[in-house]
Formats: structure tokens, C-alpha cells, sequence
């Protein structure tokens, strides 16, 4: 069985002020054409479907045209509400769309949706998880409530309910933070890194189709996936080259999984120099002027009405910035950049010690630990 696995489409996203609409239509008309060519038996997309909770009539609209085309292709798609998702929004209309083959995760009640397939090896059963916190799995599992004090051990409780035939193949669709998985600017994460779960609550799987984190990467094992976005929305994802995750399962045990490419309308890069070398037409002859850039300037002194002068030559500029003895002598800088790498128990541990001279007992930090979790939630 052949799978497509997305996640993190953000339909609806503005990097820098600019609507990312466009590229978003013309990569998922991208991803369109690769399920032609590939013929996938299914289609994976593991939350984060929209920016925000109530998106825009755009990225609905967006979203009912790329699913109209699966369908219309007979090709079956599963789809899990991601954190900035509505799950009850997302749900609308799921058991009309059941027919057309478009599976939507409802809102967590204590129990996981399951689509069952098969192929020439046998039943292949897809879980779908949408994206939890600790209340809501303390509300639908209330006689364990108490054991349930953090998002590991939601999720333990989740899997533990689940009803899962493990000398068949099972793939689970889900949108959490695994511990160890590497993060980009573009992200939402808890601080303090409460929404962590450890790789090891998804053994039960013989692939783990996760969204959340926006760089493709597997954590754990190989089967324990991230397929990342199939754009880039900040410039720390500049160098990345992003793709489609492909995952083949085959006999049990034996899972399959490779990438195809996807090349961007406009890609995201950064570029460096004096203005008059990032203006010389040698500097950005070749190159797609019309790409999303970050331009850093290393003049010593700020050149008058410098961004609007650089858009006409890189119409897209997002952000202009400068390396030079002033910005380098800007302390002031780094220690925000240091602050903004801190969790908020951290920031607030600091805060207490040099208020009291002390630091927290384990007793206050356990406390302040799950008050931050309880706010977050």
C-alpha cells in the first residue's frame, strides 16, 4: 500500500505580511500532479490544515478545491486537526464527505477513529489522533483523570484505549511534539518543552505519520515520521529542500519510505552584501528575483530609503537587515535572542532567584511547572 504523507499546509498563512495563497495553490497543484504520476492508494495530512482556528473564506475555499480534485481522482484522503486547527470546524461535514472517500478526525472524546484498508498482504488499519491536550484527555477518560498530569502520559492513556490488532499494520496519523525532533522559527512550541511525548507511546505502529514540526525528519526510528511543510515559512527553513513523503507498506515489518521534491513558486532565501554589490546585475542575474528574500546589507551606513530602492530589483524583499560595527555592537540584540531561546519556567526560575536571592524549591518549580502547563492549555 502506497501512501502520500503531508502535513502543515497553513492554508491561509502571511509570512511577513505577504499572503502565501498563490504558492500554497500552485504546490498542491504540484502535489496534484506527483499523486498522478505515483497513483497513491491513500493520502495522509497530519494537522495544521489551516493558519488558525476560524481561517479565512480563501482558505477554506483553497482547501475544498484541493480536496475536490483527490476526490475526484478516487483517491482516499485521512486528515487530523493540528493545533491550529479547529477540530470541531475541521470536522464540518465529515460523515457526508465519509462517501467521497475524505475521512476527518472529530474532536477527541475518548476514542480514535480508525479507516480500515487492504491490499494484497492484508488489512491495513489508519488511527486517526487529532492533535490533544492533557484537559481534554483528563475530561474524556475521567476515571483516570488523576494519572493524567502532562501530555506523555495523555497520550499513553490515548494509545492505551485504543483498540489496536498488532499482528496486522497499523498507521497512525497524529500531530504532537516528539522529544528530539529538531524545530524551525515557524513553529508554535510550548515552553519549557511541556507538549513533548517520547517516541516510544507510538511502538505500537508500523509508521507514524506526524505533523507539528515543519523540517522532514523521523525521530526514534525511521518509522516515526515527519514529513515537514510543503513550504517554507520562515528563513530559518532557507537551505531546506522540501518534499513529499512516500511510505510503502509491504509484509508486516517491512515499511518503505522515500521523498519526492517540491519546488516552490517562489522559493525563500537570503542573500548578503554591500548595496552595491546585491545591486550590481552580475550580483542576481540567474536567480528568480521574484523569490521571497531576506537581504542583510554589510554598508556601514544605512542607505536612505534602502528597501524600497532594493524592490526594484527583488519585488519580494521580506526583511532587510544589517551586519555591520553598529548592529555587531548591539548587545542589546543578542540578549533578546538569548531571552526568546528560554522557556518561561526558566525565565520565571531566574526572576524568582534574584527577587529572593534563592532558588525554587523542587516543590515551587513542580507547581509553577504545571500552572504554565494549565495556562498553555
Amino acid at each position: 500500500m502506497k501512501l502520500f504523507h503531508l502535513s502543515d499546509l497553513h492554508l491561509g498563512k502571511r509570512v511577513n505580511e505577504f499572503s502565501m495563497a498563490e504558492d500554497q495553490r500552485y504546490i498542491l497543484g504540484q502535489i496534484l500532479t506527483l499523486a498522478d504520476r505515483e497513483r497513491p492508494d491513500g493520502v495522509l495530512l497530519a494537522g495544521d490544515i489551516y493558519d488558525k482556528p476560524v481561517p479565512s473564506g480563501e482558505a477554506v475555499l483553497l482547501l475544498d478545491w484541493f480536496l475536490t480534485e483527490l476526490a475526484e481522482r478516487k483517491y482516499p484522503v485521512c486528515i487530523v486537526s493540528g493545533n491550529h486547527d479547529s477540530a470541531e470546524r475541521l470536522a464540518f461535514g465529515a460523515r457526508l464527505m465519509n462517501a467521497r472517500g475524505i475521512f476527518l478526525s472529530q474532536a477527541y472524546e475518548g476514542q480514535v477513529e480508525k479507516i480500515g484498508f487492504e491490499d494484497a498482504h492484508g488489512p491495513v488499519t489508519i488511527h486517526l489522533l487529532p492533535f490533544i491536550r492533557p484537559s481534554a484527555v483528563r475530561h474524556a477518560l475521567s476515571e483516570e483523570a488523576e494519572s493524567i498530569t502532562d501530555y506523555q502520559t495523555a497520550l499513553e492513556a490515548v494509545v492505551r484505549h485504543m483498540e489496536i490488532f498488532r499482528e496486522e499494520r497499523n498507521v497512525l496519523l497524529a500531530h504532537q511534539f516528539v522529544t528530539g525532533a529538531m524545530c524551525c522559527e515557524s513553529e508554535e512550541v510550548t515552553v519549557g518543552g511541556l507538549d513533548n511525548v517520547d517516541a516510544s507511546v507510538f511502538d505500537a505502529f508500523d509508521y507514524v505519520a506526524l505533523g507539528h514540526i515543519h523540517s522532514p525528519q523521523s525521530v526514534g526510528r525511521p518509522q516515526v515520521r515527519y514529513c515537514g511543510t510543503p513550504l517554507k515559512y520562515s528563513f530559518s527553513e532557507a537551505a531546506q529542500e522540501k518534499s513529499l513523503t512516500v511510505v510503502e507498506l509491504e509484509e508486516k515489518g517491512n515499511v518503505q519510505i522515500r521523498t519526492l521534491p517540491l519546488k516552490p513558486l517562489r522559493d525563500m532565501r537570503r542573500i548578503k552584501g554591500t548595496y552595491m554589490e546585491v545591486t550590481d546585475r552580475s550580483f542576481y542575474e540567474g536567480t528568480n528575483c521574484e523569490d521571497y528574500i531576506q537581504v542583510t546589507l554589510t554598508d556601514e551606513e544605512d542607505v536612505p530609503d534602502g528597501l524600497q530602492k532594493l524592490r526594484t530589483i527583488y519585488p519580494n524583499i521580506m526583511r532587510l537587515e544589517y551586519d555591520n560595527c553598529r548592529t555587531r555592537g548591539n548587545t542589546g540584540l543578542e540578549e533578546t535572542g538569548e531571552i526568546e531561546k528560554k522557556s518561561e519556567l526558566e525565565l520565571f526560575s531566574e526572576f524568582y532567584e534574584k527577587q529572593n536571592n534563592q532558588p525554587m524549591s523542587a516543590i515551587q518549580e513542580a507547581f509553577i511547572r504545571k500552572m504554565i502547563e494549565e495556562m498553555k492549555e
